[in-house]
């Protein structure tokens, strides 16, 4: 089980930059995400300092889907970082946020005619065009308003990065994206630069989530510069900006390898600055798109055992108060994750348990075959990396309310999401 910065132990107690779990369950009960704010300010810094360049002007985003609420956002806004927005509801945190909406990229393959208006009112600087008919809707909206808007163009490199089925974003029958091998994507570059409203600028480009090999990405580096050359060629344009994505990989269990982020974001770097003069493209800006490597890790959730159950099979369950309804991901991909008895740090795992929630669901299951110590009734179980992809994509499966979000910070914590109520609950019924 790994302790990542910021964790310590003390009397047996886990603490979270500085904060002891039980005095968090005595504030705000559990279940509970809590996020180490200093790792957060962290990560962003550690992106923001090596992934820049003296040939051309970087960027960051961060992609919001992978965590989204009003707090995490101004630390992302403060901290340097442009946002990367899906939808009408990230799109309306990120200005309420107080963004500079200017540095928005609104992606999506199937974006509203809502969304794209709510886009152009808060002054969502960049739009990424995911399809032909996307495009068409887009330049109506955009001429109507009588604004101006840059616009990329999201390209499928075809690179088949070796990740989860679910979460690769670049294969040739991927619903992201044009191919860069279909001959009609020329006709499609050539209108799009022919619209007065809409400014083409470039590309973007996202091979997948949770990829820990960096060939796949030095790979579609590559791939993409070739493609931008083929289309100055072919048709006498300037590309001006490379949108790369994001999806590097994170550690969840020990079975997980990522790369150093510092050296990486670095070589990533001299790997687009090399490939940039071999191509001879005058690029004015690259980004980006860090999201599970931003948050996740500095995200735990702590639970309450509810209790302990040994079947007539053998197995051995410790039952949370908490489960699918606040961490989907294992009945989405059989994730994995690693779990500690929060309040027994000092005792020895010597029993292998499967975390169980409380939802009425065979598979609503946390964590598979988890060293812990003796569990008991009122232990504090906490699974740690659930800072990504938990909270955004959590649910009211079985009627749970959805769960509060604390920031702990150098002994302190906060509230930055209040949890739901029961008459949240049945607030929009009727």
């Amino acid at each position: 089980m790994r302790l990542f910065d910021g964790m310590t132990v003390e009397n047996g107690e886990l603490n979270i930059s500085g904060v002891g779990v039980s005095e968090l369950k005595a504030q705000y009960g559990t279940p509970l995400y809590v996020y180490d704010e200093n790792m957060l300010v962290n990560q962003c810094r550690t992106f923001i300092n090596n992934f820049k360049s003296s040939k051309f002007d970087t960027e960051v985003l961060y992609a919001s889907k992978a965590f989204s609420c009003l707090e995490v956002l101004r630390i992302a806004s403060r901290e340097g970082l442009g946002v990367d927005v899906v939808s009408l509801g990230e799109i309306h945190t990120a200005y309420k946020a107080g963004y500079d909406m200017k540095r928005a990229y609104f992606h999506g393959n199937n974006k509203t005619r809502e969304e794209l208006q709510y886009a152009l009112e808060v002054g969502v600087g960049t739009i990424v065009i995911d399809n032909d008919y996307e495009y068409e809707m887009i330049n109506e909206i955009v001429r109507e308003s009588g604004n101006t808007v840059d616009v990329l163009l999201r390209i499928n490199t075809g690179i088949d990065a070796h990740t989860h089925e679910y979460i690769k974003t670049a294969k040739d029958d991927s619903k992201f994206g044009y191919s860069v091998y279909d001959e009609s994507i020329y006709d499609l570059i050539t209108d799009i630069n022919k619209q007065s409203n809409l400014n083409f600028v470039g590309f973007h480009s996202h091979i997948g989530s949770q990829i820990f090999e960096k060939t796949s990405f030095f790979e579609a580096v590559k791939v993409v510069m070739e493609f931008t050359r083929r289309v100055q060629e072919r048709l006498g344009l300037a590309i001006s900006v490379l949108n790369l994505g994001g999806g590097f990989g994170v550690y969840y269990t020990q079975e997980d390898s990522p790369f150093e982020l510092a050296e990486f974001l670095r070589e990533y770097i001299e790997v687009v600055e090399r490939e940039s003069d071999n191509f001879g493209l005058d690029l004015t800006k690259v980004v980006i798109e860090p999201g599970r490597s931003l948050t996740c890790n500095a995200g735990s959730t702590l639970y309450s055992v509810g209790g302990v159950k040994k079947t007539f099979a053998g197995r051995e369950y410790v039952f949370v108060d908490g489960g699918m309804a606040d961490n989907p991901r294992y009945a989405l991909y059989k994730a994995k994750y690693e779990a500690m008895l929060a309040n027994k740090m000092n005792e020895e795992a010597d029993t292998t348990y499967t975390v169980a929630g409380k939802c009425c669901e065979s598979g609503d299951m946390l964590v598979m075959d988890a060293k812990l110590p003796k569990a008991e009734q009122g232990d504090l179980l906490l699974v740690s990396s659930t800072g990504a992809y938990n909270y955004s994509m959590s649910s009211n499966y079985n009627r749970l309310p959805k769960l509060p979000v604390v920031f702990v910070k150098d002994g302190t914590s906060r509230l930055v999401v209040k949890g739901e109520t029961l008459e949240d609950l049945i607030r929009q019924d009727i």
